[in-house]
């Protein structure tokens, strides 16, 4: 029996280069289950993402899935695509161990908490306060080069990391601090700035874009205070959940964040197309 991929549209290409298609999963003609693939070329190595890839329940268990998930890395390498991207619900551990098997390695994953009970309460002495227009922009500088180092030590190539950070600050700040739902604050700790936080609205959702705490003032529960302070500046917004994204690997955070109740929501895994 041979498995393939079949397209059930022809290949959709934005002005942009953006490429997308739809495939039906086939055995000997037959349809087992499905596979969407895109492409993104905003980067110089272009990165393919698997957005759904399902095969019906009768024909599981039998090898199918690792023969279309190889077969779209196929279509992804004639695409010129040099790295994949698929993302796992948080709970769905049968397909995080797929993805495994087939040489996927973690790189990121989403968390979420609701925001329910009596609003939280700052440390004496820690205070949140609006960025001034000077600590935006060293914050903007020092932040976007910290983004691109953390894509690189990830398979980045550096310029692409580069050209990514500029992409998403620019895109997440267009107005800088004057951006509409978005809230750039320093927290302070007996009237010495300590840290920073950043917070905006996505998908009806407050989003705790980055935290920060300065290099001399860690290990002192200040980045608590700065989730703390998130949750806060939520609730005033009326938004009643809070999201985030943490890289794997950062245990500090990921404990800090499992301690305050958050929950992983998908996990972001990558494979190099070699």
């Amino acid at each position: 029996m041979t498995t393939t991929l079949r397209p059930t549209e022809p290949l959709q290409q934005a002005a942009d280069g953006t490429r997308s298609r739809h495939y039906r999963v086939c055995v000997n003609s037959r349809p087992v289950g499905v596979v969407h693939l895109t492409a993104d070329p905003a980067s110089a190595t272009s990165v393919a993402t698997i957005h759904a890839l399902r095969i019906d329940e009768p024909d599981r268990g039998r090898g199918r899935g690792t023969v279309a998930a190889l077969a779209a890395e196929e279509v992804a390498r004639g695409w010129g695509c040099r790295q994949i991207e698929v993302a796992v619900p948080g709970d769905a551990e049968g397909a995080l161990e797929f993805t495994g098997r087939l040489g996927y390695v973690r790189r990121n994953r989403g968390m979420e908490k609701a925001l329910d009970g009596p609003p939280p309460v700052l440390p004496p002495g820690s205070e949140g306060r609006t960025m001034t227009r000077h600590e935006y922009e060293a914050w903007d500088r020092t932040g976007r080069r910290e983004y691109a180092e953390d894509w690189i030590r990830r398979g980045v190539p550096e310029a692409d990391a580069r050209a990514k950070a500029d992409r998403d600050f620019g895109g997440a700040l267009p107005h800088g601090p004057a951006t509409a739902n978005v809230w750039l604050s320093v927290l302070e700790h007996e009237g010495v700035p300590v840290g920073e936080l950043w917070l905006g609205q996505r998908d009806g959702r407050a989003f705790v874009y980055d935290v920060g705490v300065h290099t001399e003032h860690r290990g002192r529960g200040h980045g608590r205070t700065l989730m703390l302070l998130a949750e806060t500046q939520a609730r005033s917004a009326g938004l009643n959940h809070i999201a985030l994204n943490v890289f794997a690997g950062n245990t500090p955070a990921e404990r800090l964040y499992e301690s305050l109740g958050y929950r992983t929501t998908s996990h972001y895994l990558y494979k190099a197309l070699v």
